[in-house]
Parts: structure tokens; C-alpha cells; sequence
């Protein structure tokens, strides 16, 4: 046997039973690369990546029955069930989330009725909430009042997903339900969360500056809802897995929505579901084609994938949501009508018309392209650039300098608003922090070019015009991982760190106070997840990125761009990372069908 010093070789070693050890330190390995489990068939071929002898790889799972549970009534270190292996905990938390899931969708049946009955009494704020948007050019799915079906059907049910690309109004249409739901019940009682602080707030922002023509009363009271992180609203227990609010102790809301939830980890969702009650309404947002979460399963994703279609539902279903869409152009089609015993039928709606780009628009289809892995039309591009996007090897300097030539703009605007402003009309994203094109490599060249141009002067830390983003939750300092700020000196002379609050006032902190912070001219495609800029440069490093490039990936970063947008890479690299998707093994989508 190897004695290689890897944490999943240490792992596996606390493990009396030699047999079991290739099989400890694969699911390890498996789990750090973001699986939840690994599927039977491909242990073998895996067992030869691991560092044992050959003889020690023969044992099969089936004799391993001292440490791998065969059913879910066994207590052991291990699972292997439907021909996928898992740790005990993770097995556990997929059950939950699956039970938990199901048992939304039993409990809310009883009340179908006298939730649509309620609904027709909202049939006008329904009608005043309708798309506005033109209809001329569009394509049929695109037509349709796509935020109206998410609407009624999350009133009616007690588990949604509302799922959609960048700008299709994710966050609009939760204001929209909320809005219905304010009208039905003026003490409903709400929740706002995401995986992290700034998603949080963010969320929060956008239903501050949602324009609904509602009662003022109801204005206010999404004006004044008070975002939380999962671990804030589920109170987090120190130095432990678990939380205050769990199966005994539920949580006081009617409505609990979850946005980025494409973010969410197995282990974290598994303690919100158990957390909700059973007449809660969940209500979760996100894209399924942008990244997955940073630690195992691909959650959202999966639950999005579920079924082979989100856009059928029942034809009573069908009639119902029409109901309150007189315009029959945005009305549910005879194609939307199928049936299925499936747990999410009609729980998954999909928003098809994005306000942010038109699907004919270059970053539009570029985009699609790239999730889709079209050859042709990557091709295409590669050939003739679409308008407003370039394509430049990584040895072309002068597009670089030409690009991050923009940050001039917010260092030579004096007032602090207008160049936080400016500030964010552009941002250079990469993929690594290591390496030439890494995160700490690209700071470091836009801080020694903006020098020499004697823009700014990085002598220390807290220079002045330094772009900051923090890296640590501070809610004294109401303060979040991912918010994004200015130093610079206040009137009188001291240095101070500024920042944009949710009402677009301008406030400052000591640069003292915020320790966990990085330079952000350049900043990683997983932290800009749920931002937007007018410009935006995408830099893919030279090096193999490995798993790391993938098509998710690449189409997170160049969906944050509004307007125009950079590869900086050569085109075979591009076209690499769209041929690979991330693909994480659990056992979601094939339980969710078992009754």
C-alpha cells in the first residue's frame, strides 16, 4: 500500500477494515469534487485512481456488511442503495430533502380549493400584475405571461421553484406573489434568505425597487422586510452541525423565499426543509444552468432537471391560470397541457423571456450557445463576433490594458456616489485564483498599470482608491460577505472604506473595522454570481483549468454582462470548457421518482 499523505488517505485510515478503505477514500474524493455519492458502476473504474494495490481493490461493497447499510433501517457508516454508495449523514439529508419535498406537496392538496377560490378574489391586482412587455417578435414561449403561471401557481402550492436565466425577473415575480399574498392575508408573515449576506441583501434591494402598481401599505411592508444568511434565520448553533430552528422548532412564517438557490448545498437545504412547517409556503430562485454550490450536490440543478419538461401542467391547472390572463397571446398553450405523477409536476416554473438581453442579442445567444454546447453556432461566433462581444488571445495586451483603461472613470470622479457608480459599470472576472490568469495575478497588473498611468498609488493596504470586496459576514457593521466598496479619504483626511447601503445612500467604515477584505478590480466568476455590469472581461487561464472549466462556469460569468462583454482566451479553449458540463452524482432525480 502507498502511504500517500492526502486528507482522503487519512480519511480512509481511520477505518479499521482494510477492505473498506479504497471505498472510503473514493466516496472522499468523490465528495470533495462535489458528488454526493458514487454510483456502483463506476467504483470499479475509480478503485484504480485510488492509491491501494491492486489485491486490496477486489473486495466487493456486497461483503463490506459490517460498515455498509443495504437499507435505510441499518445505522452504519455507509449506505448502498439503488446501486449508490454514500456516507451515512448524506444519504440521511438526500432522504430529508426528498421526504420533506414530498410531504409539501401532500399537505397542500386539502387546501387547492380555497386557495383558488381566494385567488378569484384577487382577479384585478392579478390583471394590474400582468406582463407589459411587447409582444411583436417574440418567439410563442417567449409571448407567454411566463411570471403570471409562476404567480398562481405558488399561491396555490406550498413548494415552488421558479427557475430562469439572467434578467427573466425572478425576483419581479416574487414580488408579484408576495403582493398576492399581502392582499390575502395583510399578517402574513415572510422570510428572505440566501446563502450568503450579500444575496441576501440583494434580494432585498430589488423588492425595495420593484415598481408594482399594490396597495401603498403593501409597498411598505416589502419595503421593509429584513433579508437573513440560511445560518441568521435558522440561527445557527457555534461549533456544531446544527441549528436552533429544526423539526421541533420550526420556523414563525408563512413564506419563506430562498434566492440564488442554485448555491445551496445538500446538508444546508436538508436543515431549511426541516425547518419549514408543513403549511409554509417555500418558495425557492435561481437559474439551474449557472454554477452549483461550492460544497457536494448540484441540488437545484437537479431539482430543476427532475422532469423531462417544466413547461406542462395539468389541463385543470391550465384553465386555472388562464383564468387570470385575459390577453390570450400570454396564455398557457394546449401544448403546456400533460400529466405526470411526478412530485414536482407543476411545482417548477420556468421564466422564457429575459428583460435584461433579448434571446436574439449577441450576449444572448452566446450564452445559449455555451450551455447548450452548440458547436455550430460556437463556431459561428468564432468566425464573426456578435455585436458588442470580442474574442482575444491571451497574448493580446493591448484589449486587456484597453479594457481595465475604464476604471480611470470612478478614480477621477470626485463625488463618492458617482464613483462607486462608475466603478461598477465594469469588472474583470476570472475563473482561478492562482496562477498568471488568476485572481491575485490580475489585481496585481491592474494595480501596476493603473500606477504607472499615476492613477492610483498601492504603497499599503488601504491606499486610496483601492476597490474592496469583503470576504466575511459583518453584521454589525451591516456588512456582507461579497459587498463591494471604495477607500478613500473623508473630508477630513481620513482614510475610510465606503459603501452603498440598500436605499443607495452612501455610508463609511473604518478600514480598521474590516480586516477580511481583497482587492476587487478583478474578481472570481463564483463571488460575482447574482451581480450584473454594463462591461464586463472574462479571463480563462492559459493553463488547464481541469474540472474547473466547464460550461456552467463560463455561461455564469458571461450572463453577469449587460451590455458588452470580453473573452479573453483563444477560441479552442473556449470551446474546451463549453464541451464540459459539471456533472455530480446523487440519487435526487431517480428517488423523486419512487412513490
Amino acid at each position: 500500500m502507498m502511504n500517500k499523505p492526502d486528507v482522503h488517505f487519512q480519511f480512509a485510515s481511520f477505518f479499521p477494515e482494510p477492505r473498506l478503505r479504497p471505498y472510503a477514500y473514493l466516496l472522499s474524493k468523490k465528495m470533495q469534487e462535489g458528488h454526493i455519492c458514487v454510483h456502483e458502476q463506476d467504483v470499479q473504474a475509480n478503485l484504480k485512481d485510488t492509491p491501494f494495490e491492486e489485491a486490496e481493490l477486489k473486495t466487493p461493497l456486497s461483503s463490506l456488511i459490517k460498515f455498509v447499510a443495504t437499507n435505510q433501517n441499518q445505522i452504519l457508516p455507509y449506505v448502498l442503495f439503488n446501486q449508490r454508495l454514500y456516507l451515512q449523514r448524506y444519504f440521511n439529508y438526500e432522504t430529508q430533502i426528498l421526504n420533506r419535498i414530498k410531504g409539501f406537496v401532500a399537505s397542500e392538496k386539502s387546501s387547492q380549493v380555497e386557495r383558488l377560490d381566494a385567488l378569484k378574489t384577487q382577479a384585478g391586482l392579478l390583471e394590474k400584475l400582468q406582463a407589459d412587455y411587447r409582444l411583436d417578435a417574440l418567439p410563442d414561449e417567449e409571448k407567454i405571461d411566463w411570471q403570471m403561471v409562476a404567480v398562481v401557481q405558488s399561491v396555490l402550492h406550498n413548494f415552488s421553484i421558479v427557475t430562469g436565466g439572467p434578467g427573466t425577473g425572478k425576483t419581479t415575480t416574487v414580488a408579484k406573489i408576495l403582493a398576492v399574498l399581502l392582499h390575502l392575508n395583510p399578517e402574513c408573515r415572510i422570510a428572505l434568505c440566501a446563502p450568503t449576506g450579500k444575496a441576501a441583501m440583494r434580494m432585498a434591494e430589488s423588492l425595495k425597487n420593484t415598481n408594482l402598481p399594490i396597495d401603498d401599505s403593501i409597498k411598505t411592508v416589502l419595503k421593509n422586510l429584513s433579508p437573513n444568511t440560511i445560518h441568521r434565520l435558522l440561527r445557527y448553533v457555534p461549533e456544531s452541525i446544527n441549528f436552533k430552528h429544526n423539526k421541533s422548532n420550526p420556523l414563525p412564517y408563512d413564506v419563506v423565499v430562498v434566492d440564488e438557490a442554485s448555491m445551496l448545498d445538500v446538508a444546508l437545504f436538508a436543515k431549511l426543509l426541516e425547518a419549514v412547517g408543513d403549511n409554509t409556503r417555500l418558495i425557492l430562485l435561481g437559474d439551474k444552468n449557472q454554477l452549483a454550490s461550492v460544497e457536494a450536490g448540484s441540488l437545484f440543478g437537479d431539482l430543476c432537471r427532475a422532469q423531462d419538461s417544466n413547461l406542462f401542467f395539468s389541463a385543470e391547472s391550465v384553465q386555472d391560470v388562464n383564468a387570470f390572463i385575459p390577453d390570450k397571446e400570454r396564455q398557457l398553450k394546449p401544448i403546456h397541457i400533460g400529466q405526470s405523477d411526478h412530485p414536482l409536476f407543476a411545482h417548477v416554473v420556468e421564466l422564457q423571456k429575459s428583460h435584461r438581453f433579448s434571446s436574439g442579442s449577441g450576449i444572448g445567444k452566446l450564452s445559449r450557445a455555451i450551455i447548450q454546447n452548440d458547436e455550430a453556432a460556437l463556431q459561428e461566433f468564432i468566425k464573426t463576433p456578435y455585436a458588442g462581444i470580442g474574442l482575444i488571445d491571451h497574448k493580446d495586451h493591448n484589449g486587456f490594458e484597453t479594457f481595465i483603461d475604464g476604471y480611470a472613470d470612478y478614480i477621477k470622479e470626485a463625488d463618492i456616489a458617482k464613483a462607486l457608480d462608475k466603478f461598477n459599470q465594469l469588472r474583470v472576472l476570472c475563473a482561478v485564483r492562482e496562477g498568471a490568469q488568476g485572481l491575485y495575478s490580475l489585481n496585481k497588473a491592474i494595480e501596476t498599470y493603473l500606477s504607472k498611468k499615476n492613477l492610483i498609488n498601492p504603497n499599503n493596504d488601504y491606499y486610496e482608491n483601492r476597490p474592496i470586496i469583503i470576504t466575511k459576514n459583518y453584521p454589525d457593521l451591516k456588512l456582507f460577505n461579497g459587498d463591494v466598496g471604495l477607500v478613500r479619504k473623508d473630508n477630513a483626511g481620513n482614510m475610510r472604506a465606503w459603501f452603498e447601503d440598500s436605499n443607495k445612500n452612501i455610508r463609511s467604515v473604518m478600514p480598521g473595522y474590516i480586516a477580511h477584505a481583497e482587492t476587487v478590480f478583478a474578481m472570481t466568476i463564483h463571488k460575482s454570481q447574482g451581480s450584473e455590469y454594463p462591461k464586463v472581461m472574462v479571463v480563462l487561464p492559459e493553463a488547464s483549468g481541469g474540472q474547473l472549466l466547464t460550461r456552467e462556469l463560463l455561461y455564469t460569468a458571461v450572463t453577469r454582462a449587460k451590455e458588452s462583454l470580453i473573452l479573453h482566451c483563444n477560441a479552442a479553449l473556449m470551446c474546451s470548457t463549453c464541451a464540459q458540463g459539471v456533472s455530480r452524482t446523487s440519487g435526487i432525480v431517480e428517488r423523486l421518482k419512487e412513490n
